[in-house]
């Protein structure tokens, strides 16, 4: 008997309702159920694979991506008007969906420059 099964039964002897008249009362109020499949489609996912399989095999290269790909988010911003902050923008790179891609494409260029410099 399962858990299911243990907890069934109980409510059942709770309410003093037969299994014969439980089944025919989900059978007979038994609404078919419609269920919607969302297919997702990531229209990015070219990008993705294209920066996930890009490899790194020059410094020269590694030294460019390093440079062009910043290590903090530029986007995170403070507006002050006369030495008082009016609005602060918090950092939206999170929000990127190519953000993680990005970070791992830095990271291997920064193992690739630090294996290539102690060799």
């Amino acid at each position: 008997m399962g858990v299911v099964d243990y907890l069934f039964s109980e409510i059942v002897l709770q309410n003093q309702i037969s299994y014969s008249q439980d089944l025919s009362l989900k059978s007979r109020w038994h609404l078919p159920r419609f269920e919607f499949k969302w297919h997702k489609i990531d229209l990015l996912l070219p990008l993705r694979s294209w920066l996930d399989n890009i490899e790194i095999t020059d410094s020269v290269t590694a030294h460019r991506i390093n440079n062009l790909i910043p290590a903090e988010c530029p986007f995170a911003r403070k507006i002050t008007i006369f030495n008082r902050t009016i609005l602060t923008i918090p950092p939206l790179c999170k929000l990127n969906p190519v953000y993680d891609n990005l970070m791992a494409l830095k990271f291997r260029c920064l193992t690739y420059l630090a294996e290539t410099e102690e060799n």
